[in-house]
């Protein structure tokens, strides 16, 4: 196994119904590549992971916990473990990168689709 991959060449997963995600795995932490779709929304959630993020293109706004926030390219957060929070997504959509430690052995069980062009810039 390589230590290096392309966005392009990674199986891509259908994270949320509107959300189409491309991770690596380390030993203790995710790195993900999310692209929303237009006018999404992610429903209220939360996991023991601990999710740290910026937003390079698009806009969302972003419930975590009792705060609320519009974010635009180039915004950050963090998700301490197990605090519920949201997404809904603006009309451009937008393209995340978010990291999960520890790593989200959950998206394990879901199935890949066949890799190909991204939304990323």
């Amino acid at each position: 196994m390589s230590a290096f991959e392309h966005v392009g060449t990674i199986r891509p997963q259908q994270i949320w119904e509107t959300i189409v995600g491309r991770s690596v795995h380390g030993e203790h932490i995710t790195l993900a590549l999310l692209e929303l779709d237009a006018n999404g929304d992610v429903p209220e959630h939360s996991h023991a992971n601990e999710q740290v993020g910026i937003l390079v293109a698009g806009s969302v706004t972003f419930r975590i916990g009792d705060e609320t926030a519009e974010v635009e390219p180039g915004g950050m957060w963090v998700i301490p473990p197990n605090v519920p929070h949201s997404v809904t997504v603006g009309p451009d959509g937008a393209v995340i990168v978010e990291a999960f430690s520890p790593p989200r052995a959950d998206w394990g069980a879901i199935e890949t689709l066949e890799p190909g062009p991204g939304r990323w810039p």
